[in-house]
């Protein structure tokens, strides 16, 4: 049985937040989510190697409706993703219509099938301007409807909802996160592209002005 299972995409927020359950004790499993994107390829690998080295159950779900369904340019079957920053007006077009909510409906239900009392997901201030997915307000309801809707059984948590990108990247600096081992850009491919918004904050995050940032850029 276990007491948190954690969403797992294989970035760097997913990462720091896997790393502080298990930091302070929490019996964890992971769960990540196929659903077609355009880096899904890049991210689950690590999700998978940062579950096998901490000692983390991992569970890898498969969604190919989404990237069938969906309009977004995050997705393999849409546009190709914009450059620019990451609250730029043109980045809008990477929101991948209720992701969170699917996958989080998903998670509480395997939640409450393994006995976890909670669900916790790495969403961060820094979200809120782009993702309304990602937002308090959607947060909150969300949470109560899971409340209901499992009789009371999981609760869902945000721990880096009041964070920008950087104390989360300072916060796994501290616990040892291996964050040339995440990934982020959203382009994919074998190496993160310098260019996109997700990269531009990821720099930000892990403090590339400062040579701190272990990340490999194309640019």
């Amino acid at each position: 049985m276990y007491e948190t299972v954690v969403v797992l995409s294989g970035g760097m927020d997913s990462a720091v937040l896997l790393a502080d359950c298990v930091a302070k004790g929490q019996n964890c499993v992971a769960i990540s989510f196929d659903y077609g994107s355009k880096h899904n390829a890049s991210e689950l690998p690590m999700a998978k190697a940062m579950c096998d080295h901490l000692g983390v159950p991992h569970t890898l779900v498969p969604l190919p409706f989404i990237n069938e369904l969906f309009d977004s340019s995050l997705l393999q079957s849409g546009d190709a993703v914009p450059d620019g920053a990451y609250d730029a007006e043109n980045m809008k077009s990477t929101v991948v219509p209720f992701r969170n909510g699917i996958m989080l409906s998903i998670a509480a239900g395997y939640a409450e099938s393994v006995g976890a009392r909670q669900v916790v997901l790495a969403s961060h201030a820094g979200d809120h301007v782009i993702y309304p997915d990602c937002r308090p307000e959607f947060n909150e309801a969300l949470g109560k409807a899971i409340h209901l809707g499992t009789d009371g059984q999981v609760a869902i948590a945000f721990p880096f909802a009041r964070m920008d990108k950087r104390e989360i990247g300072d916060l796994g600096r501290t616990l040892g996160v291996d964050f040339a081992a995440t990934w982020t850009c959203y382009k994919g491919g074998s190496a993160h592209c310098g260019t996109c918004g997700a990269c531009d904050e990821r720099k930000y995050a892990l403090r590339f002005d400062e040579g701190l940032d272990p990340t490999t850029y194309l640019v």
